[in-house]
């Protein structure tokens, strides 16, 4: 398989395939053209060989027009894992053009003609394949949904902490809109007094807003973004996980990273709702489902597990299980066979 475009291997999205790739026999081969656009003459210099099948991971819109037609020339099918809509991005999360504009058309027309490009389409929720058909134009026959999951050779269960320490409910992430890091320090001010530290690690767009906000609240810290290695420690130091809690329309289609690395490592979230979440997920008690942009949701949901403390741990296990069940590599390994199964791979 050769993996097509100028993608970071190490993003969690494509390691995690990568891996799951490898164990299913796959031998992954790496293309990084110079020129997104010229990909497809690059290649044809390089003499590059015909693979089984091209991949065209995550973010990588502008090597796909290249990709198909060096895929074209030499009968190799296509599959694209987006992840994300740069429409839906620019138009419905950063507000860079209103939507209707020229502008925004234009790109919807741009993006709508690449992925009707693709043999096949990867969509990472369900929310997003029915998004890829309704907004972008995809069949739904050209769609499979496969997990994101989580490196579980990093994320894995480990013991609660000890209960003498105030109740460490963490929030990681890059601070982008989607994420709703406002909310949660609104939800730390209407804090009634509990045992609770509202921990936010990372760095981003809209964290200097959020320590402006948090200034004279004694029970917000902010911690700097460390290394993926150490991540899973970090979790295991906290009690409670937090999701996203943004009100736009991909914040709602979306099962971020944290929560898949979380619930693997066997702590619960509190999250925003969403029809992502598979229906049994939705009714685990490892997870609590909030309002998106409510803080009062927010902090009646912290203070109700906190209150009930001694019940964290059965969270905990309620956690790794529910991840075992609809997000483990078994089950990521299953979906990715059924999109090569559709190319009679």
């Amino acid at each position: 398989m050769l993996w097509w475009g100028r993608f970071d291997p190490a993003y969690s999205r494509n390691g995690v395939v990568r891996k799951h790739l490898t164990a299913l026999g796959w031998t992954l081969r790496d293309f990084h053209p110079a020129v997104c656009a010229w990909g497809d003459a690059e290649a044809a210099l390089r003499r590059i060989p015909a693979p089984d099948c091209v991949w065209v991971p995550c973010f990588r819109q502008r090597d796909l027009a290249a990709a198909r037609r060096w895929c074209d020339r030499r009968g190799v099918p296509l599959v694209f894992d987006p992840l994300i809509s740069a429409y839906d991005k620019q138009v419905w999360e950063r507000f860079k053009y209103k939507d209707g504009s020229p502008a925004a058309r234009k790109l919807l027309l741009w993006e709508r003609g690449l992925f009707a490009r693709a043999d096949l389409v990867i969509a990472d929720t369900v929310c997003h394949a029915a998004f890829f058909t309704e907004v972008l134009g995809v069949r739904e026959e050209k769609i499979r949904v496969v997990c994101v999951g989580a490196d579980e050779t990093l994320f894995r269960p480990a013991p609660e902490r000890a209960s003498g320490s105030p109740l460490d409910v963490l929030f990681y992430g890059s601070f982008i809109p989607l994420h709703g890091a406002q909310t949660i320090i609104e939800a730390a001010r209407l804090d009634p007094g509990l045992p609770v530290r509202w921990s936010l690690l990372g760095d981003g767009p809209a964290r200097p807003a959020c320590q402006k906000a948090a200034e004279g609240l004694t029970n917000v810290f902010f911690e700097d973004r460390i290394p993926y290695a150490q991540l899973p420690a970090r979790i295991h130091r906290a009690d409670i996980l937090l999701g996203v809690f943004g009100t736009t329309r991909k914040a709602g289609r979306v099962i971020p990273n944290k929560v898949f690395q979380a619930l693997a490592s066997g702590r619960p979230v509190i999250t925003r709702t969403s029809e992502a979440y598979p229906a049994a997920v939705r009714e685990s008690e490892a997870l609590s489902f909030v309002a998106p942009g409510d803080p009062q949701a927010l902090a009646d949901a912290v203070a109700a597990w906190a209150a009930q403390r001694e019940h964290l741990h059965v969270r905990g296990q309620a956690a790794y299980k529910v991840y075992q069940s609809a997000f483990s590599a078994d089950v990521v390994a299953r979906q990715l066979r059924n999109v090569f199964a559709s190319l009679s791979l």
